[in-house]
């Protein structure tokens, strides 16, 4: 099974810690963030894997390199030259990937009970283009899904914007739910991604936008053992959820 670990962002947000190497090299629990999810995704039962790189992207090959890749399938899609955020990020991985299969795209910093396994092999039974995991959870952007789980829209509550590619969509009528930074992604949305002349872009935008034409489904999941460990107050949180689950499945 592929899958994509997005490790390509600058870590602004955790300050100091990325002061001198990238997020995905911030240890947690005494391993690097890459690490822990390198070893979770491959007892979760992925055997190939895309790094997006950026950010002291020598650092991390020089990482991989002294580990010899922790003894996994290992390809790094380089963005040095210009960071391509989520969405040029899966569209260039993506690429890079011979077969056909799904992708799973994980965030590094995001630290979870998720049963990956368990999502990919919802994706691939329900035949959907991408599978979002979500929760109710408080956020500033929401994620609107219509009784069957499809994505209709999405909205931003500080700003008041409101975005959906259909042209009646009132939000009160629809589902909000936070995305969890993690998704499974299907080759036939290459075409659709391809077509985007920008090489920058973003995942989400991409998915809100193309709603009506692809088939976008959730799975909702329970968001207490969930965390974003992208700012310096919730490593703690990280810490826990690593004793408790990732160290178990190491």
């Amino acid at each position: 099974m592929n899958a994509l670990i997005l490790a390509a962002g600058l870590g602004t947000r955790l300050g100091e810690f990325t002061a001198d190497r990238p997020k995905a090299l911030v240890e947690v629990q005494g391993r690097t963030m890459l690490e822990h999810q390198l070893r979770h995704l491959a007892s979760a039962g992925f055997d190939r894997f895309v790094i997006n790189i950026h950010h002291f992207a020598d650092k991390v090959k020089d990482y991989l390199r002294q580990n010899n890749n922790f003894g996994l399938d290992i390809t790094l899609s380089d963005e040095s030259n210009l960071l391509l955020d989520t969405g040029g990020g899966i569209r260039q991985a993506m690429h890079l990937l011979k077969d056909d299969s799904p992708l799973l795209v994980h965030n590094v910093d995001i630290f979870s009970n998720t049963d990956l396994n368990s999502l990919y092999r919802t994706h691939i039974k329900s035949g959907a283009d991408a599978t979002l995991l979500t929760a109710r959870r408080s956020t500033s952007r929401y994620l609107y899904f219509n009784n069957r789980g499809a994505l209709c829209g999405w909205s931003n509550e500080k700003t008041g914007e409101v975005r959906s590619p259909l042209s009646d969509f009132d939000k009160t009528k629809y589902t909000p739910y936070a995305f969890q930074g993690i998704h499974v992604i299907s080759k036939s949305v290459l075409p659709l991604l391809d077509a985007i002349p920008e090489q920058r872009f973003g995942i989400t935008d991409f998915y809100v936008s193309n709603a009506g034409n692809l088939n976008l489904q959730m799975v909702e999941c329970d968001p207490s053992q969930w965390v974003d460990a992208g700012k310096p107050e919730t490593l703690s949180t990280a810490a826990q959820i690593v004793k408790s689950i990732y160290e178990h499945t190491a």
